[in-house]
């Protein structure tokens, strides 16, 4: 008995599961009847043989009292087999029927031990195989419940050999012994079933766990693919799944669709005084009200940054998106209130109708470049996708693919505009303005190809091309004049592009007299790459002159740590220098600047008499604008300074002869 205890305190094991409960309630609702059904008939066959010879008292009411017990038990247990799993309910019956099953067990062993001396031969012998036969049975059916099968099995195992083995006849010892050997088996048997029962149940729970958690993760992982983390609204990849639905459903009904896009104008700035943490809270709350406004059928998605989309479902025309698209506007220049202090923002709005044949991209890009349009020309405004766009995408695409396969060397031509030093009296330096001559376009604005080439990273290789010719220019030009040419920012921020450029001014006759022109927001990227860029420009013996000063990204850092030669005055300063007294301030205050820092100063867009005198009485000396020449071919130069030095020479002469 201690070896059994022992064995039973080694596999006690930790309180069991919620699993392992429902898997033993499972399989006892299928078994605990069916031992019970084997139970009421070996008793009734055993109580059968003895009617002649036992009392009333053992072969029908003792017999009859278990059975009954038996019966409801069975039933019990039959009726629960369908019905839902209660953890605790299951639970109680376990207990029950871990303390019951003992209680049984003894009743029936004492019945039947006690009808053994009013029996033959066979009777006993039949007593001792109901005994044994009917624990094993008994034990397997609770195989999934160890402490309900062992505490069976040893509540008839002992009484049977006590009594057997004191019956005095060798083969009821030996029954007994044989029956303890199979039971010790069995026990054995019963201990790894339950074992492997456990571990299956553990198995069969963790991989249901996993596969809860795999389920979890997927929906996680598919909510964040679609949806946008900041506002809980779709995100792009979501709105363009929708979007190619709204365009298949409108293919079939043969009605249109609409698209809206929305971009919040100023959030960058948002972020720059109020802090990243304002800037999405303003995203949230333009978030909430373009929602508000979301009437049925319509999608809303974040695109990202300050980008919002809307599908309008079917139908769509374009004076209705001109009106969703103002509303959007509207909602957006509301005051947005913060801790930090009230926003005020606009929304630039693009919207485009659906065509036949139209895929999600194709429409969404036409939504965006009318947003592009909105921002140029209506900042805050809301702009419906027209032909007239039509016509001036087909005319950009085309541009772009001409620029990509263009012969820079034959397209790209330079003009030169003269600067003028008042103190001279004289030309001292031109200008350079890239123009571009299509075969096929024919002439192009600069306004249109240069941010184009930036865009499409064309510049740099214009940027060569200009400057391979303006070095060609200072061949034929008189010693004192110096040629200006624009750096882009991609040039300055492109190593490769510097180098190719220095290799030219090396490869060049000395010294050299090129002045590259650079604008504060080209050099506002990254300050210390320009700087390094600058320096490997000007140990060849160019010199610097920052563009547009007084615009833009202005600082008097860029002024302090770059190595500038020359500021160019912006023309908008020029152009009210004559009826603002701010202005005048301004260009006073730049001059005596440039003059404290040893640097020379150069005034754009002089156009009038009345500007120039403003100028010369603030100071000025270096002037630029149609008022002393517009931009000329190259073969005009020479005539140009021919012409200036014929007056120069005809003053001379005119004041030596009044002398």
């Amino acid at each position: 008995m201690s070896l059994v205890r022992d064995f039973l305190s080694k596999s006690a094991g930790p309180p069991d599961s919620h699993e392992l409960v429902s898997a033993q309630w499972r399989a006892l609702s299928r078994q605990v009847p069916l031992m019970y059904g084997m139970l009421v008939c070996n008793t009734l066959i055993l109580a059968s043989t003895f009617l002649d010879a036992a009392p009333l008292e053992l072969t029908i009411y003792i017999p009859g009292a278990l059975l009954l017990l038996s019966v409801l038990r069975m039933v019990m247990w039959w009726r629960k087999r369908d019905r839902p799993v209660d953890i605790e309910q299951v639970r109680v019956d376990l207990r029950t029927l871990v303390w019951l099953g003992p209680g049984l067990a003894l009743g029936y062993t004492a019945w039947a031990l006690s009808l053994f001396p009013f029996g033959d031969a066979y009777q006993k012998s039949q007593i001792a195989f109901y005994m044994s036969i009917t624990t094993i049975g008994a034990m397997f059916c609770l195989m999934h419940v160890r402490k309900a099968a062992l505490w069976m099995g040893l509540c008839v195992l002992g009484p049977f050999i006590a009594f057997f083995g004191m019956a005095g006849q060798p083969a009821f010892v030996a029954i007994s012994i044989n029956l303890a050997l199979v039971v010790s088996a069995l026990t054995v048997i019963l201990f790894i079933n339950y074992r492997d029962f456990s571990a299956l149940v553990a198995s069969r729970s963790e991989m249901a766990r996993r596969q809860v958690e795999t389920q979890r993760l997927l929906e996680e992982n598919h909510r964040l693919a679609n949806m946008d983390t900041l506002t809980g609204l779709p995100n792009r990849r979501n709105f363009q799944r929708h979007l190619n639905k709204a365009l298949e459903q409108s293919a079939l009904t043969g009605q249109t669709v609409g698209v809206a896009r929305i971009d919040l104008d100023g959030l960058k700035s948002v972020n720059a005084i109020f802090g990243q943490m304002c800037g999405d809270r303003v995203i949230i709350e333009a978030a909430r009200r373009l929602e508000a406004l979301n009437n049925t059928g319509m999608f809303l998605a974040r695109l990202e940054g300050s980008g919002f989309a809307m599908i309008i479902p079917a139908p769509a025309d374009a004076r209705t998106l001109e009106r969703c698209g103002e509303i959007f506007c509207q909602a957006i220049k509301l005051p947005f209130e913060l801790t930090a202090g009230t926003v005020r923002l606009t929304a630039s709005t693009g919207l485009a109708v659906s065509r036949p044949g139209d895929s999600a991209d194709t429409q969404f890009d036409r939504a965006d470049y009318a947003t592009s349009c909105a921002k140029q020309q209506a900042r805050g405004s809301a702009v419906v996708f027209s032909e007239r766009h039509a016509i001036e995408i087909t005319k950009v695409r085309r541009m772009e693919h001409l620029l990509h396969t263009a012969n820079f060397d034959e397209e790209i031509y330079i003009l030169l505009q003269p600067q003028f030093d008042m103190t001279l009296g004289m030309t001292t330096g031109f200008e350079v303005l890239a123009r571009w001559r299509s075969p096929l376009l024919g002439e192009i604005s600069p306004a249109e190809f240069i941010p184009m080439a930036e865009r499409t990273g064309c510049i740099s290789k214009i940027t060569q091309t200009v400057v391979r010719k303006a070095l060609a220019v200072c061949r034929t030009l008189p010693p004192h004049i110096r040629i200006s040419v624009n750096l882009s920012a991609n040039d300055i921020g492109s190593t490769t592009a510097i180098q190719a450029i220095a290799a030219q001014i090396a490869a060049a006759p000395k010294p050299c007299r090129i002045d590259f022109e650079i604008t504060e927001t080209a050099v506002v990227r990254d300050l210390a790459q320009a700087n390094e860029a600058l320096l490997t420009l000007l140990a060849l013996g160019a010199r610097i002159s920052l563009d547009d000063f007084g615009t833009g990204h202005s600082s008097l850092t860029h002024v302090q740590r770059l190595p500038l030669h020359r500021i160019k005055i912006d023309r908008s300063f020029v152009a009210e220098v004559t009826s603002d007294v701010t202005s005048r301030a301004i260009v006073k205050t730049m001059v005596d600047l440039c003059r404290n820092l040893g640097m020379s100063c150069v005034f754009e867009g002089i156009e009038t008499e009345d500007q120039l005198e403003a100028l010369v009485d603030l100071g000025g000396t270096v002037m630029q604008g149609y008022f002393f020449g517009r931009p000329m071919a190259v073969s005009q130069v020479c005539d140009h300074l021919g012409h200036e030095r014929q007056r120069l020479n005809g003053g001379r002469a005119s004041l030596e002869a009044v002398g």
